[in-house]
């Protein structure tokens, strides 16, 4: 008990982990008020009430955001071209996926000065341009945790190979080791299949199905996306990317 409210606190300390759980209560604020509002037949109180919580959340992040592309931008500088990965294709998608998130922020910050009327433009474009580039790096996230896992198990069948020439004991710590990092791409990929599915609704009308989803699906994909993300960060409190 105790160290589990260790851990929410460090998770809360640190700036990942509070967008984290902002996220979630979001979502799950989305879901909630989704949900009534399907079993109401006039929104109640406590519906706008959620949504209306939901949307401050959700802007909130969003100005937080405002902040983040140096930190981006030094991560991107820190694997520059990718010269320590030896898979050409994973070295490939990683460089793909950090200039489609670094070029997200200003792209959402512009539409967000939109919105507050600090320039002179419309924020259409701009919400869409940052959608479909969060949508890009989702899409490249799920193949390269594909080619991950592949790369993995081929590891993990060598592993098994090679088990009667070695100790069992650094074998076990190997496949061990293995495991847990097949558990990490498959939470990802779960994780991002769900934002992807959210980042579709969000385009304009007519692409896919945009606009379809009612208030309590995006809640619960968002949600489901959330939780995995912080399953996924607890243990050693990782400091990940999340939109």
């Amino acid at each position: 008990m105790e160290n589990s409210f260790e851990s929410v606190v460090n998770l809360l300390e640190s700036y990942r982990g509070r967008d984290k759980v902002i996220r979630t209560v979001c979502y799950a604020s989305q879901l909630v008020g989704g949900i009534i509002s399907r079993k109401t037949s006039n929104s109640s109180q406590l519906c706008k009430s959620l949504m209306l919580f939901s949307a401050q959340l959700s802007h909130c992040r969003t100005v937080l955001r405002l902040f983040d592309d140096l930190s981006m931008a030094a991560y991107s500088l820190s694997y520059g071209l990718g010269s320590t990965e030896e898979d050409k294709v994973l070295r490939c998608m990683s460089v793909l996926i950090n200039v489609a998130d670094q070029l997200y922020y200003p792209c959402e910050h512009i539409a967000w000065a939109a919105d507050a009327e600090l320039i002179k433009v419309k924020s259409e474009k701009w919400w869409t341009l940052s959608t479909v580039l969060w949508g890009v790096s989702l899409l490249l996230g799920i193949f390269r945790s594909l080619r991950v896992i592949r790369k993995l198990r081929k590891k993990a069948q060598k592993c098994r190979e090679a088990g009667q020439a070695v100790s069992r004991e650094n074998a076990a710590s190997t496949t061990a080791e293995i495991q847990k990092q097949l558990r990490g791409e498959f939470l990802n990929i779960l994780s991002s299949l769900a934002d992807l599915s959210n980042a579709v609704h969000w385009m304009p009308p007519g692409f896919l199905w945009a606009g379809c989803f009612p208030d309590w699906l995006v809640g619960l994909l968002g949600t489901a996306s959330s939780l995995l993300g912080m399953l996924h960060m607890l243990p050693a409190l990782s400091v990940n990317k999340g939109f």
